[in-house]
């Protein structure tokens, strides 16, 4: 048993001290602790805060009498003083000082007896919409006024889902995920919650708790896209003008607006309270919809919901006068036209909006050139634009052409279009073949498409270079796969018969043709086309030797790399048009892994395949006609080879520079990088490192710093200078798992001021030492010097010689005569 003394004591000589006493119980004559003196005849006495509760006996033992309560009084502060028989002071006042231990014995209670919410639908889940207080009497820094929150009962609670969650510390009511995304104030607007509060921080074992209720009241989220805005085109309002609005449920959101779709220029802004404005005029004949987005952020630049859609329709002016369809607009008519008929539809356009008042168009003629044989030949229907024959029947040879002035106007505009009308011409007269039969014909079903094959000729009386005199050739029998087509010489009206598609002789060798020719201009009422205007000749294809024909172009298969030797792949197909046998080989397998029957097809593997070598492997197949010609085609087979684990881990690199600065201060480490050649995954290769020798493990570990570099480090600084080489093993973890012992030199050498390893140059692999170099050096020195000995006496003789011929070349006696 301890007593009230910071030493667990229950007496001691008198000095400051301090006594923590629970609370809560009631005690009477509770000793709290005895001071002792050292003379018999002296008496202890107690002053200051004792409220009637603590006293000391004479003999210096303290105690207290009655109830202590924390939260009336938590410290007590006290004197305790030593006085002689004669009541003098003999030592002290010391200070004593009380206290009270706090225990829970308070229950925590809610600030108010019902709390009243109103949340937005569509509200940010774990944002806040208000808060709930309790407090707790005891003492704050304990256990015991430590609040937990919780929500007990949510009314009603739909599906058996809370749409409301509490922090359980600051009492702050927020929606859940589901209550943000389903909360509707038109299904239910109202919703009640029972919070509870315990003390302990929430422990059920002694806590003490309470209850109040919190009545919520849905509202209708305001964060909606406004509905389509519109804007009249070029406005002369001053901008920026004010086109709509959107608020955030709650004041004090960031917003701003982004493009949909990227525009030369976006002439839109928003403000702080949610104002969009249009910062520019805009043509609705640029662009007449934009849609952008307006985003609500909170202070932390995080969005608060998804972002509004806003469509602005930009509304047209009549700011467009018509435009006509070309510089000059050209029609027909035929010269035994009657009264009222139509010779054409003139129709200008305005780029206003379509089917408004602004782009609606109306004609007249405001002038016709010549006015012979009168004015007021034509007339224009006012909003059809078709143009008329208004007075009798046109004549050629008195005026083949005229020249209209054509108004088009809009409520608005007024602009003035050229209309020439050229009178032409009846067709009365049929075109006549030079000849209707023109024979026979026999080409070979290989004449390529577009090959020119028959030239035909056709005449027309009717004026030249008009409708009525223009031939166009159609053949009407014979070709219903139109193997062939017939251009017309615009010129000459002759007609050339070209292939349209390829001939085949095994399909049709012989085609009858029947050709028509006929004018773009309708025949007049009286006059139709007879058997002149028809022709027909016989066209026999004659058969050309084919080579083989391939059913597809590329064939194509995938195995794994490690299949077995002679595993069937695929059968190609080809077929000859004559129906030759068929022999089939190999080109340009340039691994020779394949092999294919030259009769059947089929293709097999013939060596070990690797895909690390080719993984898309296509070599050329041919196809050869055995019937004597010899011909062939050709297509591509393209194998694809899956990866199988045949290829272990090694290092990226040869890393052989690694090094530390001996005598090593503090632990180092230096950084490896592995590689595998076999396909990797998409997530990438994820290696195990481990030192390959356990003879490593005093001096080095290993760890892994991801799926493909790993960490060398040292255990300690105690390294002899010389070169440590340490093996690592790495495993691929495929299937099955391949592991690998690689190496890498470490050096320990002393470092220069540059922080680089320095090492002697006579302990550097391969650098002589000073006796070599000094071999080296004489046995150079000999050689140059054997040179040039050389060289000198070579030089020596050739001057000798020289003289001695020059001698000779003074003294014609010692030349030699000649027989």
């Amino acid at each position: 048993m301890t007593g009230y003394g910071q030493d667990g004591g229950f007496s001691g000589p008198l000095k400051p001290m301090t006594f923590p006493i629970s609370e809560g119980e009631e005690k009477n004559n509770q000793v709290i602790f005895q001071f002792k003196a050292d003379a018999t005849d002296k008496k202890f006495q107690l002053s200051g805060e004792t409220d009637d509760i603590f006293y000391i006996h004479p003999d210096g033992i303290l105690y207290y009498t009655g109830l202590l309560d924390r939260e009336k009084k938590a410290v007590y502060v006290l004197q305790v003083e030593v006085l002689d028989a004669g009541g003098n002071r003999v030592e002290g006042p010391v200070p004593i000082t009380i206290e009270v231990l706090d225990i829970n014995d308070n229950r925590p209670v809610f600030l108010q007896r019902q709390y009243n919410g109103t949340v937005r639908q569509s509200s940010r889940p774990g944002k806040p919409f208000m808060y709930v207080n309790a407090t707790d009497r005891d003492d704050p820094t304990t256990l015991h006024a430590q609040l937990f929150y919780r929500i007990a009962v949510q009314l009603p609670k739909i599906n058996n889902v809370m749409y409301f969650q509490i922090n359980n510390k600051t009492g702050g009511i927020s929606l859940t995920r589901a209550g943000s995304q389903e909360l509707d104030p038109f299904k239910n607007a109202r919703y009640d919650l029972v919070v509870s509060v315990m003390d302990m921080g929430g422990q059920a074992e002694n806590s003490f708790s309470d209850t109040v209720p919190v009545n919520i009241v849905v509202e209708e989220n305001i964060w909606k896209a406004p509905g389509t805005v519109t804007i009249k085109e070029n406005s002369t309002e001053p901008y920026p003008i004010k086109i709509t609005q959107v608020r955030w449920n709650e004041p004090g959101a960031h917003y701003s607006l982004t493009e949909k779709e990227e525009l030369p220029r976006f002439p839109f802004s928003i403000d702080h309270d949610g104002i969009i404005y249009v910062t520019q005029p805009l043509d609705r004949e640029e662009k007449d919809l934009y849609i952008f987005y307006a985003a609500a952020k909170d202070d932390h630049g995080l969005p608060l919901a998804r972002p509004l859609e806003i469509h602005v329709e930009v509304t047209d002016i009549n700011d467009n006068p018509p435009i006509c369809p070309a510089s000059e607009t050209v029609f027909e008519v035929q010269e035994n036209e009657k009264i009222g008929s139509n010779i054409g539809v003139f129709q200008a356009y305005d780029m206003d909006q379509k089917d408004t008042v602004n782009s609606f168009l109306s004609y007249t003629i405001v002038e016709q050139r010549p006015v012979l044989p009168s004015d007021g030949l034509f007339l224009i229907q006012n909003v059809a634009g078709i143009i008329q024959l208004a007075k009798g029947s046109l004549r050629k040879q008195d005026q083949p052409q005229y020249h209209l002035k054509v108004q088009v106007a809009d409520p608005a505009f007024k602009t003035i279009c050229d209309v020439t009308i050229n009178v032409i011409d009846i067709n009365d007269q049929i075109p006549i073949f030079e000849k209707n039969d023109y024979g026979n014909l026999t080409i070979d079903e290989s004449v390529a498409v577009g090959t020119t094959i028959l030239t035909i000729q056709a005449t027309d009386g009717d004026e030249p270079f008009t409708g009525s005199s223009k031939i166009l050739y159609s053949i009407v029998e014979g070709d219903p796969d139109r193997k062939f087509v017939i251009d017309s010489d615009p010129f000459t009206n002759a007609g050339y018969v070209k292939i349209n598609e390829p001939l085949d002789f095994e399909i049709v060798p012989i085609y009858y043709l029947v050709i028509k020719a006929e004018n773009p201009e309708p025949l007049v009422d009286n006059i139709q086309y007879n058997s002149s205007s028809y022709a027909r000749f016989i066209l026999r294809v004659s058969d050309v030797n084919e080579p083989p024909l391939f059913s597809q172009a590329l064939y194509e298969a995938q195995i794994s790399e490690d299949a077995k030797i002679k595993t069937k792949l695929i059968t190609v197909n080809a077929t000859d048009p004559e129906g030759e046998a068929i022999s089939y080989s190999l080109s340009e397998d340039t691994q020779g892994w394949l092999r294919i029957d030259g009769v059947t097809g089929e293709i097999f593997t013939t060596g070990q395949l690797d895909r690390e070598t080719a993984k898309n492997y296509r070599v050329k197949v041919i196809a050869t006609e055995k019937g004597g010609s010899y011909l062939t085609s050709s297509a591509y087979f393209q194998l694809t080879l899956l990866d199988v684990n045949d290829n272990p881990p090694r290092l990226v690199k040869d890393y052989t520079g690694f090094f530390f600065c001996h005598p090593l201060t503090t632990l180092g480490s230096i950084i490896f990088q592995a590689t595998d050649d076999d396909q990797q995954p998409p997530w990438g290769p994820q290696f195990d490192f481990s030192l390959g020798d356990d003879g490593l493990q005093n001096d080095w570990e290993i760890s892994k710093i991801n799926g493909t570099h790993a960490k060398l480090s040292t255990k300690h600084t105690n390294f002899e200078e010389k070169v440590y080489e340490v093996s690592v093993k790495i495993n691929d973890r495929g299937r099955p798992p391949l592991e690998n012992t690689v190496s890498f030199p470490v050096t320990m050498c002393k470092c220069a001021a540059d922080g680089w390893c320095f090492r002697p140059a006579d302990s550097l692999p391969g650098i002589p030492t000073a006796g070599m170099a000094i071999g080296i050096l004489l046995t150079v020195i000999l050689v140059i010097g054997g040179i040039l000995t050389v060289t000198f006496i070579c030089l020596k003789k050739k001057k000798n010689q020289n003289e001695t011929n020059l001698e000779s070349a003074q003294s014609p006696e010692n030349v030699p005569l000649r027989t």
